[in-house]
């Protein structure tokens, strides 16, 4: 640590000691990031932009500029920065949520509209909320232009590891007055055999002497999203099975616990609206208010048939036969009917959601800018809440013997029996109704001043942001849900999942109407929620960060940068209840329970470059940052999926990472539109969070809630007649040190006057931590191509992304992280434009049809495979 801190010093002391010798000052430019727009049209004007930003920016960072006004080059903010080098998608439901960048966790990096955060509220019940962005929630055709910062600055905010990703919408001023732009279309999901319409609209106005202007943009979007596939809820060693025991077995081998057929149903809408307002009565003075509006609709669907081969004692005693294949795993198998007629083999989880999340946001910024002194202002407020999250849940089961193949899935030893719907039900517990309450704010205010400088020091800057982050989550579960069969509840025929025995993947289907019917129609006491579930899933907290800066720009001859130092102050106040014995809902206050930790935190930075006019430019950087945990982690809560016995939970002692980052990068911009560079990065990381897996003690509430389900757990599991289970609990903790390393490679180029072009990128990035484990969601290799012909009225382009391999999160509570298996993904445009109005763009995604396929270690074990289908969209543009 003393070593890093050396070097990091060194470079900037060398830096300051270069400028200092040197003796003519150039311009000076108080943000390099900052420019006038200019509208562009066509793929080349638009790469062209990009690339001018890239070049002229002090920090080592990338750029996506919209093709044309209201067209911001994809149908998704996500998938657009596919193409940037370093940037790297995860696809768990098919399209880009969140982005890492340069081998970092998505969480680890910060995300800013105009300047300003944009509060996230979770969609998913049963998800924690991220401090990674989901890119989902913003529509495309507001931006203007986006910029991934690689390298850190002192003035901007702290919480980074890997990169500072800026989005900036159009301002009125930098349009035509009464421009309108827009667009007409319709997406469709192959898988899902379904569609939906989409339309946006942007209107700008100024008056005659451009003093003042107002944007509007509004978007309604909506997409069918589909997502099959087969799940493995954990493995146990073949042992545990004494009435499968067999010579040729291993007792060793693992068995997959269970093998779902998943059916993942969802319409999703989104509703959007930003307007800008601004004022420029000088050159000197100008003010921009913003005011944002989303509102999006998340219901879904989910189904799950899988039986828990260890889910009690029965269940253990009912697999019969076990078949041992490769690589020390059981790949088939055959279990018997239940012991117990009411204990079930077969579960057939319905999981109907409905999940809106409204965020809304106000942000005005002000500046004024002298001959020497400038000063710039902005604060804001932006809230996003999902208070009425809610599931209806129903489980009934089948009591049926039944053989099983890890790849394929279920095969019924009597198939009619299994489509009977009078055959599937409970007589003692047949489900519940949970509600999450979740709500995200965030206030911000921050003072900019700059002095423009004579000398070789051309610009100081400094001042002073404060924000708070506030985070709540609060879970109630009800139950009272009749018990019943499934011919009282009601179905609508079978299922169709891909890639499973005809007995899996055609299995009776409820319905989601019929599933919140039935719950609706039970007497459900809503005067007694679980106290169980409300204790270990309601917490909140508050993040205030507090900081100041000082950064002096410096140009001379080929020599340009900045060199800068901010300080952090950081208070956390994390609550949550905390309690021993069985959980109650008596006496709530004792259990509240909230720590305060109070952190403070020097960040020097360095961003040097040389540009000596030939077309080439060099760049240097290093920086000291830190970043914080996800929200939840960083609070004494825990979350139990009593059906697995595992679960997760927070640490409210955590510290957040720290890292001290080098990039290095050489660019030769060897023609117009054209670049070849290459550029390093090292991130040596202090305080690294990892998450380990540990025996707890958790009451479980299957023993209120079904005793005839508990009276089959006490005795395995180490479940007591208390109600108490061992638990495997995930929590995290710091775990040491680790590090970061790569490069990325970068290729762009029109040919000639052919019309044709390319862009392409490779990254290979590679970190583990101090335990020499690898580090979640990064992929070691990475690639993106995207050739494209622009000619006359067409346009045509190609997008292609591979990723390798990587570690991503576990797919229930609790569960070990799996890795997700290499993924590419392929996707086209084709454009014509009619005349300079009017334009039809045809879109397609996942053209490949990719599977999605995590696993534990090694490919043998697969915990989750799906496939989430083909999209297209077809739109028509137009512009006034």
């Amino acid at each position: 640590m003393t070593y890093r801190k050396s070097v990091l010093s060194a470079a900037i002391v060398t830096c300051l000691a270069f400028n200092a010798q040197a003796q003519d000052p150039a311009d000076s430019r108080e943000d390099a990031t900052e420019f006038e727009t200019i509208t562009v049209t066509g793929i080349r004007a638009s790469l062209e932009r990009s690339l001018d930003t890239k070049r002229n920016n002090d920090t080592v960072s990338e750029a996506i500029t919209a093709e044309d006004i209201g067209k911001f080059p994809n149908t998704n903010v996500a998938e657009a920065m596919s193409q940037i080098p370093g940037v790297s998608l995860d696809r768990r439901f098919g399209q880009g949520e969140r982005v890492s960048i340069d081998g970092t966790d998505p969480s680890l990096n910060l995300t800013f509209l105009d300047g300003h955060p944009v509060a996230q509220a979770i969609w998913l019940y049963g998800e924690q909320p991220n401090r990674g962005f989901d890119y989902t929630l913003l529509a495309p055709q507001i931006l203007g232009r986006l910029e991934v910062i690689k390298s850190s600055e002192a003035r901007l905010p702290e919480g980074s590891l890997g990169g500072t990703v800026l989005m900036h919408t159009r301002q009125p001023l930098d349009m035509e007055a009464n421009a309108i732009a827009g667009s007409v279309g319709y997406s469709y999901n192959d898988q899902a055999g379904s569609g939906a319409p989409n339309a946006a609209l942007l209107y700008s106005w100024k008056n005659p002497v451009e003093t003042f202007g107002i944007a509007v943009s509004a978007q309604h979007y909506e997409e069918k999203v589909d997502r099959q596939g087969l799940e493995v809820f954990g493995y146990a060693p073949a042992s545990t099975f004494a009435n499968a025991a067999s010579p040729d077995l291993d007792p060793d081998a693992m068995v997959p616990n269970s093998i779902n057929a998943a059916w993942f149903q969802q319409e999703r809408e989104r509703d959007s609206a930003v307007v800008n307002l601004q004022l420029k009565p000088s050159d000197a003075l100008e003010f921009n208010l913003q005011g944002l509006y989303i509102r999006e609709n998340f219901d879904n669907y989910n189904q799950s048939l899988y039986s828990f081969l260890t889910w009690n004692r029965g269940t253990e005693a009912a697999v019969d036969e076990l078949n041992q294949g490769p690589d020390g795993v059981v790949t088939g198998g055959h279990s018997n009917a239940h012991a117990d007629p009411e204990g079930g083999t077969v579960i057939y989880d319905n999981n109907v959601r409905e999940s809106e999340v409204t965020t809304k946001g106000l942000d005005l910024r002000g500046s004024w800018q002298g001959d020497v002194w400038g000063v710039k202002g902005q604060i804001g407020r932006s809230e996003s809440d999902n208070s009425n999250l809610a599931q209806y849940f129903i489980e009934p089961v089948y009591n049926g013997g039944f053989s099983w193949d890890i790849d394929k899935g279920i095969q019924f030893d009597d198939p009619d029996a299994a489509r009977d719907p009078a055959n599937w039900g409970s007589n003692g517990w047949l489900g519940n109704n949970g509600i999450f309450s979740t709500d995200s704010e965030d206030s911000y205010g921050q003072v900019d001043f700059s002095v423009r400088l004579d000398g070789v020091f051309n610009l100081l800057q400094f001042g002073a942001r404060r924000a708070k982050h506030e985070e709540s989550f609060a879970l109630n579960v009800y139950s009272g849900v009749n018990t019943g069969f499934l011919d009282e509840v009601g179905t609508i025929g079978l299922t169709d999942i891909r890639g499973f025995h005809p007995d899996h993947g055609h299995h009776l289907q409820v319905g989601r109407d019929n599933v919140i019917d039935w719950i609706r129609n039970s007497p459900v006491d809503y005067d007694s929620p679980d106290p169980a579930s409300y204790l270990n899933n309601t917490w909140a907290l508050e993040q205030t960060n507090t900081a100041g800066y000082v950064q002096a720009n410096f140009s001379t001859g080929a020599v340009r940068g900045n060199v800068g130092l901010r300080y952090v102050e950081s208070e956390i106040e994390g609550s949550g209840f905390v309690y021993s014995g069985t959980p109650t809902l008596d006496d709530l206050d004792s259990k509240w329970q909230t720590r305060t930790g109070k952190e403070d935190f020097l960040l020097p930075s360095v961003n040097l470059v040389f540009d000596p006019g030939n077309d080439w430019v060099f760049r240097f950087a290093a920086a000291k940052v830190i970043a914080w945990a996800p929200y939840n982690q960083l609070v004494n809560n825990t979350f139990l999926n009593d059906t697995t016995l595992t679960g997760a939970g927070g640490n409210a002692e955590l510290s957040p990472y720290e890292s001290t980052n080098f990039n290095l990068s050489a660019e030769w911009y060897f023609a117009e539109q054209a670049v070849i560079a290459a550029s390093v990065f090292y991130k040596d990381i202090d305080n690294y969070v990892d998450t380990s897996a540990t025996i707890e003690r958790q009451y479980n509430s299957i023993r209120d809630n079904d005793p005839a389900a508990w009276a089959g757990l006490v005795g395995s599991n180490g479940c007591t007649e208390d109600g108490y289970c061992d638990y495997s609990i995930s929590r995290p903790r710091n775990a040491g040190g680790g590090e970061v390393r790569g490069l990325n490679l970068n290729y762009q180029q029109p040919f000639g006057d052919s019309g044709f072009g390319l862009t392409s990128s490779y990254t290979y990035a590679d970190g583990e931590n101090n335990t020499g484990n690898p580090l979640p969601y990064q992929s070691r290799h990475s690639v993106a191509l995207s050739p494209y012909y622009e000619m006359g009225p067409i346009s045509a382009r190609l997008t292609y992304n591979w990723r390798d391999h990587y570690l991503a999160g576990g797919y229930v509570a609790g569960a070990a992280p799996a890795s997700v298996d290499d993924y590419a993904e392929l996707g086209a445009s084709l454009g014509w434009n009619f005349n300079d109005n009017w334009s039809l763009t045809i879109d397609a995604q996942n053209l490949l049809d990719e599977e999605y396929f995590q696993y534990l270690g090694d490919k043998s074990l697969p915990v989750g495979k799906y496939h989430t289908g083909r999209r297209y969209m077809a739109t028509v543009h137009f512009k006034f």
